[in-house]
C-alpha cells in the first residue's frame, strides 16, 4: 500500500482494520488525516477560521463530504462530467458526522469550523461512512480547536442468528445482514467509559423475509444489548485515536488559543428572571394554551424582559446589539430550566400530559380521489399529508453515488414549508434536515415494502407537512403506511413511528413520550423509534448528554414500544389491511414469464411486435432476460389496456393452431382476386374463398364483398399441412349461444397449448391459391390492392385502434364444433 503519511497507527476493530496516516499531504489545513478501511481511502480535513465570528449566536459548523468519483473508477454522469452538488447519500453522510460532533465543541465558541471529507478511493465494499466520523474526530483533534473528544462511530450488522459483526461490508449486509446499527460515543475522560451521543439503525431490505424464516427479531431487548456491545468496539477506536495523537499530534504546530464568547453575562440572567420569571412560570402550566397562544404569550414576555434589561442591566461592557442577544438567550434558558424542572419534579409536562401519554390521535385514507394512495395522519398539532404515486420499474431513481447500490425503486420525500408553523421563508428546494427527515421515514418502511418480483411498481411518497409541533418525521412514517395500504400495495405490517425525549435533573432521568417542539428543543434527548408490532425497522438518537444508563436506555426503548402500539391500533382501525382494489387512477402491471428462446418473438425484428402491441394497447412493455428466461412486464393505464396487452404476449410465446371447426371473430388483412385472408390469431391467417363470399352472385375481386379491416365470423372447415385454413363464412351467433363473446376469450395459458402445434407465422394460406388460373397475375394483383407487406402492417396497426370499440374487435372468438 502507497504511504500517503509520515506517521501511521494501526488497530484491527471486530475484523476489519482501521489505518490513519497524516504527515504528508494537506500541510496548510489545521488537521489532516488520511483513514483507511479495506481500500476506501478519505482524507479528512478540519480548519477553524482564524477570527471568531463574534455577531452570531450559535456555533458555525460546517460538514461537507466529497463523493469524488474517480474514487470508484467512474466519469461522473452529468452533462458538465465533474461532480456537482451533492447526492442524497453524501448529505446523509454529512448529518451522520455532524450529530456527534457538534456537541462536543467548547461551549461559546464562534470561530467557524470547517470538516471536509473527500474519498480518495473507494472500494464499494467497505462503507465510507463510518469511517468519516472517525476521521472527523482525529482531524479535529490534530487541529487543536477546542473539543471533548475523541469521538469515534462504528457499525455493527446483525445476521439472523443474532450475531453482530462490526463493519461489516456491503455485500454482508446485501446477503446475510438483518439489522443495521450504527453508533457514535465519546470517550470519558474521567470515567474512562464510553458516552454513546448517536445511534441511527434500521432493518434491512431482508428482515421480514429473514426473520419469517426463523432469523432474530430486532426487538428492543436485542437492540439495547447491541448498544452495550458497541461500547467495546468505540473504546477501541477511540485508543487509537489518542495513540495516532500522541505521535502525530507532537510533531504539529503549537495549538492555538480560541476565544469562546458565554451565551449571557449572570447579571442578564438575574434581570430576566426577575422580570418575567414568575409570569413565564405561569404561561408554562397553563395547559388550556395551544401551541400558537402560548408561543404569543412568551413572545411579550421575552420582549417585557429585554425592556428590563436595558433599563437595570445597562452596566454591562457590550454592545446594544448583544446585549439584546444577550437578553434573549437568557429568557431561552429561564424557559428551558421551568420547563424541565416541572417535569422531572412534578411529573408534568408543558400541555399538561403525563410523560407517557400521547396526544390525540386520528388517520384517514383516500383523501385524495386521483392520487394512487393518500393518507392523512395527525397527532396534537402535528399533521402529515402523505400521497403515494406508483410507476414502472424503469422509473426508479438511477444513483450516481460511488456506493454499489445504482438505483432506488421505493423513494420518499418529505417537505416542511414554513407555514407548518406559522412562519414565512423561501422556497428553495429541501434543506439538509428535510433530507434527512425524508430518509429516516424512507428507512422505517423499507423493510415491510414488497420486492420488484412480487409488486413490479416503482413508488414515490411524498410526505407533505401541513402543521407542525413536534415529530414530524414519524408522523410522516405513519402517514406513508396509510398511503401504502390505501394504494393496495401489499405491505409485510403496518409501520408507526414515535419520538422520545429525555429529560435529566439532579440525577433523575424521565422519559417522556411523543415529544412537542419545546420539549425537543430543552430536552436532554431526541430519540425516535419506528416499527411493526413485532420489530424495530428504524431508529435514531441523539443526546446531548455524557452518558445514559444502559437501564434509562432500555426503559425508553419499551416506553417506545408501547406507544408505538397504541399508534398502530389508531391504522389499523382506520384501514387494517391494504386495499384488494387499486385505485382506478393507478396504472396496471402484467408480469409474464416466458421461454427464453421466444424473447425475440415477443420483441419483433427491430423492435416490431413490441411497437405494434404498445400502439394497439397502449401499454408500456419491458422484456428482460433473467436468469435464461424472459421476463414480459407490461404496463398501461387501465386494466383492459393492460389485459389486451399480455392476451397478445401470451398468443406469441405460447401460440394457439387454429383447429377444424373452431369459429374466430377475425379481421380481414387482406384481399385478393381469389379471396380474402382473415386474421384468427398472431401469426395464424386463413382463407375465405371468393366463392364463399357472394352467394349464389359471382365475384371478380373479394374487394367487392369485402374490405381490408372489416370483421367476420368464420369457421375452421378445413387445416393442410397443420398450418393452413380454410375458412367458411358464418352466421353471427344468436343470444343463446353458448359460445363467450370475442373479448371474454380467454388468452391461452402456457399449460394448455404445449401440446398444440406452433403456428408457422407468415405461412397462412390453402391449396386454393394454387388452383387459381393465372396465378402470377392474381399475386400481382393482390400486391397492388394490398399495398405490399407495408400496407400489411399498416393495417394490423389499426386492429384495436378504431375498431377496439366494436363487439369482439379486440380478440377473436371461437368455438370448438
Amino acid at each position: 500500500m502507497t504511504k500517503l503519511g509520515t506517521h501511521e497507527a494501526s488497530a484491527t476493530i471486530g475484523g476489519a482494520t482501521i489505518t490513519l496516516e497524516s504527515g504528508k499531504i494537506a500541510g496548510q489545513a489545521g488537521g489532516s488525516v488520511v483513514c483507511h478501511l479495506g481500500e476506501t481511502i478519505l482524507l479528512v480535513t478540519s480548519t477553524a477560521s482564524r477570527a471568531p465570528k463574534e455577531h452570531l449566536d450559535f456555533f458555525p459548523l460546517t460538514v461537507d463530504f466529497e463523493e469524488k468519483m474517480y474514487a470508484a473508477g467512474r466519469i461522473p454522469g452529468s452533462f458538465f462530467k465533474r461532480e456537482g452538488r451533492p447526492s442524497e447519500n453524501a448529505i446523509l453522510t454529512c448529518r451522520l458526522v455532524d450529530r456527534p460532533m457538534r456537541p462536543t465543541f467548547a461551549d461559546g465558541l464562534r470561530n467557524e469550523v470547517q470538516v471536509l471529507i473527500t474519498t480518495l478511493s473507494a472500494d464499494q465494499s467497505n462503507p465510507p461512512d463510518v469511517l468519516a466520523i472517525n476521521g472527523a474526530s482525529m482531524a479535529t483533534m490534530l487541529a487543536g480547536i477546542p473539543f471533548d473528544g475523541p469521538i469515534a462511530g462504528v457499525r455493527m450488522g446483525m445476521d439472523r442468528e443474532g450475531a453482530w459483526t462490526a463493519f461489516p461490508t456491503f455485500e454482508w449486509m446485501e446477503s446475510e445482514g438483518v439489522f443495521d446499527l450504527v453508533v457514535a460515543g465519546r470517550l470519558n475522560p474521567t470515567s474512562g467509559e464510553i458516552d454513546i451521543l448517536m445511534v441511527e439503525a434500521e432493518a434491512t431490505p431482508n428482515a421480514v423475509e429473514m426473520v419469517e424464516m426463523g432469523g432474530v427479531k430486532p426487538t428492543e431487548e436485542v437492540v439495547a444489548k447491541a448498544l452495550e456491545e458497541s461500547k467495546g468496539y468505540l473504546k477501541q477506536l477511540c485508543d487509537l485515536q489518542n495513540e495516532f495523537m500522541a505521535t502525530a499530534g507532537a510533531s504539529g504546530e503549537p495549538t492555538r488559543e480560541y476565544p469562546t464568547f458565554p451565551a449571557y453575562d449572570s447579571r442578564v440572567y438575574d434581570t430576566v428572571e426577575r422580570a418575567a420569571g414568575k409570569e413565564l412560570g405561569r404561561v408554562l402550566v397553563d395547559d388550556r394554551l395551544d401551541k400558537a397562544d402560548r408561543s404569543d404569550a412568551i413572545a411579550e414576555l421575552r420582549e417585557q424582559a429585554i425592556d428590563a434589561v436595558f433599563s437595570n442591566a445597562g452596566d454591562v461592557d457590550v454592545t446594544d446589539e448583544e446585549l439584546e442577544k444577550q437578553a434573549k438567550n437568557a429568557f431561552r434558558s429561564l424557559e428551558k430550566s421551568l420547563i424541565r424542572r416541572r417535569v422531572v419534579n412534578d411529573g408534568v409536562r408543558i400541555d399538561g400530559r403525563g410523560p407517557a401519554d400521547i396526544r390525540a390521535l386520528s388517520a384517514e385514507v383516500g383523501v385524495l380521489p386521483r392520487a394512487h394512495g393518500s393518507g392523512l395522519f395527525t397527532r396534537g398539532e402535528t399533521q402529515v399529508l402523505n400521497v403515494l404515486t406508483l410507476g414502472m420499474l424503469r422509473d426508479a431513481q438511477r444513483l450516481d453515488t460511488i456506493d454499489p447500490n445504482t438505483e432506488k425503486r421505493y423513494i420518499h420525500h418529505y417537505n416542511f414549508p414554513p407555514f407548518s408553523t406559522g412562519e414565512t421563508g423561501f422556497m428553495r428546494g429541501p434543506k439538509r434536515r428535510e433530507i434527512g427527515h425524508g430518509a429516516l421515514a424512507e428507512r422505517a418502511l423499507l423493510p415491510v415494502i414488497p420486492g420488484p418480483n412480487d409488486f413490479a411498481y416503482a413508488l414515490r411518497l411524498v410526505s407533505e407537512v401541513v402543521s407542525s409541533n413536534g415529530s414530524t418525521s414519524m408522523a410522516s412514517v405513519c402517514a406513508s403506511t396509510l398511503s401504502l395500504m390505501d394504494a393496495g400495495v401489499p405491505i409485510a405490517a403496518p409501520v408507526a413511528g414515535i419520538a422520545m425525549g429525555l429529560i435529566s435533573e439532579d440525577g433523575k432521568y424521565t422519559t417522556l413520550t411523543d415529544i412537542q417542539g419545546a420539549e425537543d428543543a430543552f430536552g436532554d434527548m431526541d430519540f425516535k423509534v419506528a416499527g411493526t408490532a413485532d420489530f424495530i425497522t428504524a431508529l435514531q438518537l441523539d443526546t446531548k448528554l455524557s452518558g445514559i444508563p444502559a437501564g434509562v436506555l432500555g426503559d425508553a426503548l419499551t416506553q417506545a414500544k408501547e406507544a408505538r402500539l397504541e399508534i398502530l391500533d389508531v391504522i389499523t382501525a382506520c384501514i387494517s389491511e391494504p386495499r384488494q382494489e387499486m385505485n382506478p387512477y393507478a396504472p396496471r402491471v402484467h408480469v409474464e414469464y416466458i421461454p427464453g428462446d421466444k424473447i425475440g418473438e415477443v420483441i419483433g425484428p427491430k423492435g416490431k411486435i413490441i411497437r405494434e402491441i404498445t400502439e394497439e394497447t397502449g401499454a408500456q412493455i419491458d422484456v428482460e432476460d433473467e436468469a435464461g428466461r424472459g421476463v414480459v412486464r407490461i404496463y398501461a393505464a387501465d386494466g383492459p389496456a393492460a389485459d389486451m396487452a399480455l392476451q397478445r404476449v401470451r398468443a406469441i410465446a405460447n401460440p394457439v393452431v387454429p383447429q377444424e371447426g373452431e369459429r374466430y371473430y377475425g379481421t380481414v388483412v387482406k384481399t385478393v382476386d381469389f379471396g380474402a385472408f382473415v386474421s384468427l390469431s398472431p401469426g395464424a391467417d386463413g382463407l375465405l374463398h371468393i366463392s364463399k363470399l357472394g352467394g349464389s352472385k359471382r365475384l371478380a375481386h373479394a374487394d367487392e364483398a369485402v374490405s381490408v379491416g372489416d370483421k367476420l365470423w368464420v369457421e375452421v372447415a378445413e387445416v393442410k399441412g397443420g398450418n393452413k385454413f380454410s375458412l367458411v363464412l358464418i352466421d353471427p351467433p344468436t343470444d343463446g349461444d353458448a359460445a363467450p363473446a370475442a373479448e371474454e376469450t380467454p388468452a391461452p395459458e402456457s399449460a394448455a397449448s404445449e401440446d398444440r402445434e406452433p403456428a408457422n407465422v407468415g405461412a397462412a394460406s390453402t391449396d386454393d391459391a394454387d388452383e387459381t388460373s393465372d396465378g402470377d397475375r392474381g399475386r400481382s394483383r393482390a400486391r397492388e390492392r394490398s399495398g405490399g407487406d407495408e400496407g400489411r402492417r399498416g393495417r394490423i396497426r389499426t386492429r384495436g385502434g378504431d375498431d377496439a370499440g366494436d363487439e369482439g374487435g379486440r380478440r377473436r372468438r371461437r368455438r370448438r364444433g
